[in-house]
């Protein structure tokens, strides 16, 4: 009995580690800025949003997924690096905001979502200063919530690399020059690290701005991140919020019904294929991204410059080995012959000839000598005459 209450007991931790560990953090921000922290599953986000499971495996962070902004019927869905998003008309849900790189984006969207309209001017502000606010409360205004929100991500991703990419620069161009003045083990390992570096940035880089591209090159799929749109599109109260009650003549009513029709869906078409307000807005960090990609481009062109410069002085160096190669070949050359002549006159041989002639010695030495020179001048001359070595 007691083993059974055990094992009970020991099957229900189990199943609650299992469920704890099937949650994930997510802070959920309103329209008002306001952070509420979330221990969820999947299931009660998929509940919450009303999104599919391979839209939401586009956040898990354990599968490599390349950055996407991805319109659904009610949600955005933002995978841009380590921003892991849902946007929707009324909150945004952002995962992991206890991490050190979603933090900034948390304050940020705390301090961007609210509207302009409700920071209200302090007593001894200027009228100038009221009359620029009220400006630019109108435009925040107009700029949907969901907009704000995506605002605010990009800028952060596009800030982050393009401050990636300022460290990187500021670390490659020193130690290139360093190993441009002189080649050793250690500034080449250093030279290698940093450019599987830049590979690395620059694929980063390159995903964003893909995505950015693809969106810009699709109304359709600009048009599906207008929520904000959406919501109302489908809202069943009118723009006035009362229905229009008319005593006039049946034709009159019929007509003006259809002409109001009409023009209701003209304005909707309009509405619907008007997506210059975020063209513009992704424009602006495409701009940006690709600036970014401009100065990993500029520094891959600078790293190859200095390997082919490098390049050219390894096969400088060789070459001067292999000159250096040719004289000591030949001066092997004449020592052999000089080496030959000694042996001839070394054996031990009887001959008569070198009998009764000891200033033979003298001149046999010096005229082999002035040949091995000879030969060797001979070599030199012939090797620069056909340009194999320098003048």
């Amino acid at each position: 009995m007691i083993a059974l209450e055990m094992a009970v007991r020991d099957e229900t931790q189990a199943q609650a580690n299992k469920k704890t560990a099937a949650l994930r953090s997510w802070i959920s921000l309103n329209q008002d800025g306001q952070g509420t922290v979330l221990d969820l599953d999947k299931y009660a986000i998929m509940r919450r949003v009303n999104i599919h499971a391979r839209d939401l495996r586009l956040l898990d962070p354990l599968l490599s997924y390349p950055s996407t902004i991805l319109g659904r019927e009610k949600v955005i869905v933002l995978n841009l690096e380590h921003i892991k998003a849902i946007i929707t008309a009324e909150e945004v849900l952002l995962r992991d905001p206890f991490d050190d790189n979603v933090l900034p984006i948390v304050e940020e969207l705390q301090r961007r979502l609210p509207p302009a309209s409700a920071n209200f001017n302090g007593p001894g502000e200027e009228e100038d200063s009221g009359l620029q606010k009220d400006v630019e409360t109108s435009e925040d205004d107009d700029f949907p919530f969901e907009f704000r929100a995506l605002e605010v991500a990009l800028e952060a991703i596009c800030t982050s690399l393009d401050a990636c990419t300022s460290e990187l620069e500021s670390d490659a161009y020193p130690a290139l020059d360093e190993l441009t003045s002189k080649i050793s083990s250690r500034n080449l390992d250093r030279v290698r690290k940093l450019k599987s570096a830049m590979t690395r940035l620059t694929n980063r880089v390159q995903k964003v701005r893909d995505e950015l591209e693809q969106l810009l090159d699709d109304d359709d799929d600009m048009a599906d991140l207008y929520l904000s749109r959406k919501l109302v599109g489908t809202s069943p109260v009118s723009d006035s919020g009362a229905p229009n009650w008319s005593f006039a003549s049946p034709s009159i009513t019929i007509g003006s019904k259809v002409s109001r029709t009409s023009r209701a869906s003209v304005t909707t078409i309009q509405e619907e294929n008007d997506v210059e307000e975020l063209e513009m807005l992704l424009e602006a960090y495409f701009m940006q991204i690709e600036g970014t990609l401009n100065k990993l481009t500029t520094l891959r062109e600078y790293i190859d410059d200095t390997e082919d410069y490098i390049n050219i002085q390894l096969d400088n160096h060789r070459n001067q080995l292999i000159q250096l190669e040719l004289f000591l070949s030949s001066g092997t050359v004449c020592v052999s012959i000089y080496s030959l002549v000694a042996a001839i006159f070394g054996m031990n041989i009887p001959y008569t000839w070198n009998e009764n002639h000891e200033h033979m010695f003298k001149w046999v030495v010096i005229a082999t000598g002035i040949a091995g020179a000879s030969i060797f001048l001979f070599i030199v001359s012939y090797a620069r005459h056909k340009g194999l070595v320098g003048s």
